[in-house]
């Protein structure tokens, strides 16, 4: 929202929420009554053909998005090396607002613009009519005019909105107020109008126009440098006509100058081109390797079919909330299935997400597989193999940590991370499994005063780890398994295994439970009892009578922890896994031993320099 909106800034299909594409309905629907009626032959094809040309643009704004955010994640070539956090991505949701806005618009013009119906494929007089108009009036008129936004008048009641966004992702180009887009709209209409109005529009022309606008404007915004010098040397003109996305970034951050739509001359002419446009342009050329960014490499991977829309570099509204399964998703199966195999056949781990804590850099790396791959025993040693080359590959780049998130650090797949310390047994990088953080976060979960727990679920190593310090510290521990009782007994000093029992009756109000607990075990907990997942991934909330969940082992983040705008799997915003955590601690401390295999660091130690940096339980937030 600008500093003090101005008129006509909410957009009128706001209340409609995500049903506001119906506003295109009438026309949609017109559309295919025509193609029904009359036939493909007779209908106008370019009034049928505007429906698809908002489908291809949006495909193409959400290519720019995952390519910028992957680019982010990898750190390369970017211009302003700061991060994005929650209020932008939520400030910058409504993207598709303006393509709406522009379908309305060019449905009214086949309909009611003289010379708008029944365009041919192709005119090339119109093509060269539409490119000499907009480097004519377009580009001078949008000079001026987006001077005139920066007066203070217009630029607290309008422009500020977009220019909240210092750090500038693809979508940001879109971003104004009603008022101020109708404005643009307008302007970008001079050359359709005129092509209409002497009979030289054509279907392609249009299009070329409206997809050369839409690359301009997110190449402009997408905060990584990509035009490459040899372009302005093959033809130095070009600099007067095209711009870079340094160019315009500068603009985000200077305000006062650069203020040219895609072709710089006009910044030239009236000598508001920023002195270090060159400088930066070149600055940001220049490759930041990969190996420079990383202190900390989380290894993470892929869950549901849907997971892929979930990540950072997928859908920007999606991946800011916690994940659940949408219908919408659902419908996008073959899709899913298409980048599922895409994501198998990739031969190496890819990096998601780029965090910056103090002087602390984190990667987070996914490992190209899905959760049900790791369920199949003939994937077993490709995943190994997966997870080895990551932790190579982050050794030799210099990274401090790797810690093994998810199913990565499974004991039946490599014992903890223990099988690749003894492949590589002088391995530089520390490898940690967050047990101890884990296990020490669902220890200071259960409430003050309780003096009985129920562990159900598989016994993993954090489940060990809980029952050992609960029983140390005279909490009875009441399991429901009896084989499982029996094999944890023995690994127990003898004063902490006379607190822990077996019982298949128990009354307890507060059970830790794991993976492996099928709906018939939550069912004999009392009603009002209180469930703590100690499990990597949430178990199913079948209890609905006064029972509690809480979320699976994890802390919210400080303030310092930045570039954070996307939700880690089903986690609220700003909240990370214990084990994902774990490894961050770890780097900040300098501990150089690992915690893998057998290992478990002392939960105390763990959870005290995880407070001391600013991390927080979950239910203090």
């Amino acid at each position: 929202m600008a500093t003090k909106p101005g008129l006509f800034t909410e957009w009128p299909w706001k209340k409609l929420g995500s049903f506001k594409y119906v506003v295109l309905a009438p026309w949609v629907a017109h559309g295919a009554y025509l193609a029904a009626t009359k036939g493909w032959r007779e209908a106008d094809l370019g009034y049928l053909a505007i429906l698809p040309s908002l489908i291809l643009r949006m495909l193409h704004n959400q290519a720019w998005i995952t390519v910028s955010r992957i680019q982010n994640a990898r750190s390369r070539r970017q211009i302003v090396d700061r991060g994005i956090e929650f209020d932008q991505v939520d400030r910058e949701r409504n993207w598709d607002d303006q393509i709406i806005l522009s379908g309305i618009l060019l449905y009214l013009g086949a309909v009611h613009l003289p010379g708008g119906q029944h365009l041919p494929l192709w005119r090339t007089d119109g093509a060269v009519l539409i490119a000499l108009l907009h480097a004519g009036p377009v580009e001078l008129l949008y000079y001026w005019f987006h001077r005139a936004l920066h007066h203070h008048f217009l630029y607290t009641r309008y422009h500020s909105h977009h220019h909240a966004s210092i750090v500038t992702e693809p979508i940001t180009s879109v971003i104004h107020p009603f008022a101020e887009l109708i404005a643009y709209e307008l302007l970008f209409s001079i050359p359709l109008i005129t092509c209409a109005l002497t009979g030289t529009a054509s279907i392609l022309a249009f299009e070329m126009y409206v997809i050369y606008i839409d690359f301009m404007n997110n190449m402009g915004h997408c905060n990584f440098e990509l035009v490459p010098s040899w372009l302005f040397k093959w033809f130095p003109p070009l600099k007067y006509l095209m711009y870079t996305p340094s160019f315009h970034s500068l603009h985000h951050t200077q305000f006062r100058t650069n203020y040219s739509l895609f072709m710089p001359f006009y910044d030239y002419i009236y000598n508001t081109m920023d002195k270090s446009s060159d400088t930066l342009y070149e600055k940001s050329l220049k490759d930041k390797e990969e190996a420079e960014a990383a202190d900390v490499v989380h290894l993470t991977h892929l869950t549901s079919l849907q997971s892929i829309y979930h990540m950072r570099p997928g859908f920007a509204e999606y991946a800011s909330k916690p994940y659940t399964s949408k219908w919408y998703m659902r419908m996008m199966w073959p899709v899913s299935w298409l980048s599922m195999v895409l994501t198998w056949t990739y031969g190496s781990s890819f990096t998601v997400e780029r965090n910056v804590m103090k002087k602390l850099r984190m990667q987070s790396w996914a490992i190209p597989r899905y959760s049900f791959h790791y369920g199949l025993t003939w994937e077993k040693e490709a995943i190994n193999n997966l997870i080895e080359k990551a932790i190579c590959e982050a050794d030799k780049k210099g990274a401090k940590v790797v810690s093994l998130g998810l199913l990565n650090q499974a004991h039946n797949l490599n014992g903890s991370g223990e099988l690749y310390l003894q492949k590589y047994p002088k391995l530089r990088v520390r490898l940690v499994d967050g047990t101890s953080l884990a296990a020490a976060v669902v220890v200071n979960s259960i409430p003050q005063g309780t003096d009985q727990v129920v562990l159900a679920g598989n016994i993993t190593k954090v489940a060990r780890a809980i029952a050992a310090a609960l029983c140390k510290k005279h909490v009875k521990v009441i399991m429901t398994n009896k084989q499982d009782y029996h094999f944890l007994k023995p690994n127990m000093s003898e004063d902490a295994a006379e607190n822990l029992s077996f019982s298949r009756t128990a009354i307890a109000k507060v059970w830790l439970i794991g993976e492996g607990l099928d709906a018939s075990e939550q069912f004999k907990a009392q009603k009002g009892t209180h469930f703590i997942p100690y499990s990597q991934f949430p178990p199913r909330k079948v209890r609905k009578d006064s029972c509690t969940y809480s979320t699976t082992p994890a802390m919210a983040v400080p303030k310092t922890l930045q570039n954070v705008h996307s939700c880690e799997n089903w986690l609220p915003r700003r909240v990370m896994s214990a084990w994902r955590i774990a490894g961050m601690v770890h780097a900040l401390e300098g501990w150089n031993e690992h915690e893998c295999g057998d290992i478990v660091l002392n939960m105390e130690k763990v959870w005290s320099a995880a407070l001391m940096h600013g991390f927080r339980p979950v239910t203090q937030v």
